[in-house]
């Protein structure tokens, strides 16, 4: 007959109220600005300086450290390259070190300007829109609004206490810029432009080499932003600079520096595709050794095509481009992060403040009266009118 009580659970002989050691407590998203945990697993993901953006990752709520996201876009535009923008930006906010491959210190000139952080700017979003939400199930408001939490969760954003135990609003995970604005900060000096020096060898081995250099050689807390725009694009790199034995073991070079350094350093780098279209193997190759590929398809510039494209409401400004995620940066051997997203129906819109993504919706049909009606704003109720 056992005498052991069996409400208590058996000891593992671990004391689970014992305080974090010195290593748990290094690895917490204070200790370095801009990093915090994944909502979906919990490793450290970084902003890349586009809420909408971050939201898309696989459920990270981020791009996770050590890991590389391609962007592709069609045509002529530069709707890629202001994404890169955003990211560098964002880096140079939360004083990370900024490495820029191929452009001149002009490029760096050129980043939008810093109108506070993305939480207020959705803040004062998310006001407007309180005026034309109807009340029904008021119980439900202190659940708080899909999206405005980690992830598109209602969760609010979590809170820091300090010594003396008070509660303290966690550090900006990201910013708001407008593009109309040029962008000054001290920290701006920890941008570093690598050129692209001629060489009988391979382009890419200098490149590598600063790379190498200036990651060892920071202190084992600075985090590290490479940002490369217009991958072999002639007008940037020199003729054998596609050439698949180089740019492949560039990049194979690249992601075994972001494995190393797995907890310090993320990477963002566009492609042409209009000149290197994804039919070719040695873009699909490309793809295959970056952990994310997102491809932007902007809209023919004219008025029928924007008039008839996807906007919700009459009201919302009508998206510019459809964008297509071929792959997320989710880790199937060790699990986290989800590819719901892959697939999807997502359009983006560049305005003056903010680069955003969206579901895409097409416009009711001519013939379907009742959902033209529906879709018009002016023939809502208004709150006034309602009586509850």
């Amino acid at each position: 007959m056992s005498f052991r009580k069996r409400n208590i659970g058996v000891s593992t002989g671990i004391d689970r109220n014992a305080a974090p050691t010195a290593v748990a407590q290094a690895a917490l998203p204070e200790s370095n600005p801009g990093v915090r945990p994944s909502p979906d697993d919990g490793r450290p993901t970084t902003s890349t300086g586009c809420p909408s953006l971050d939201g898309l990752l696989a459920g990270h709520a981020g791009l996770p450290m050590g890991k590389i996201l391609l962007i592709e876009e069609n045509g002529t535009t530069e709707f890629a390259g202001q994404l890169l923008r955003y990211y560098a930006a964002e880096g140079v906010v939360q004083e990370q070190k900024i490495h820029v491959v191929g452009m001149p210190e002009q490029w760096g000139r050129s980043l939008p300007g810093l109108i506070g952080t993305a939480d207020i700017l959705e803040g004062k979003r998310s006001d407007k829109r309180k005026d034309e939400r109807m009340k029904i199930a008021w119980r439900y408001e202190r659940l708080g609004e899909f999206g405005a939490g980690i992830a598109g969760s209602r969760d609010a954003p979590p809170q820091t206490g300090d010594s003396d135990g008070a509660q303290k609003p966690q550090q900006a995970f990201c910013h708001a810029f407008d593009l109309t604005k040029r962008f000054t900060h001290p920290s701006i000096t920890n941008m570093t432009f690598i050129p692209l020096t001629p060489s009988k060898e391979s382009p890419y081995a200098s490149i590598l080499k600063r790379l190498q250099s200036a990651i060892q050689s920071s202190s084992p807390s600075t985090i590290h932003r490479i940002v490369i725009p217009s991958l072999l694009n002639p007008g940037l790199y020199p003729p054998d600079a596609s050439r698949p034995e180089y740019v492949l073991q560039f990049l194979h070079s690249l992601k075994a520096l972001m494995t190393t350094h797995s907890s310090r350093v993320t990477a963002m780098l566009t492609l042409p595709l209009t000149l290197f279209p994804r039919s070719s193997g040695l873009v699909r190759w490309i793809e295959l050794l970056c952990d994310g590929v997102i491809e932007l398809c902007p809209f023919p510039h004219s008025a029928d095509a924007l008039a008839t494209s996807g906007a919700a409401t009459s009201e919302e400004e009508p998206p510019q481009g459809m964008l297509k995620t071929h792959r997320l940066p989710v880790l199937h051997e060790r699990g986290g992060g989800n590819d719901q997203n892959i697939g999807q129906d997502w359009a983006f819109n560049l305005s003056r403040r903010r680069f955003e993504i969206k579901p895409f919706s097409l416009p009711p049909a001519e013939g379907d009266k009742e959902a033209q009606e529906a879709s018009v704003p002016s023939g809502m109720p208004k709150k006034a009118d309602l009586e509850f």
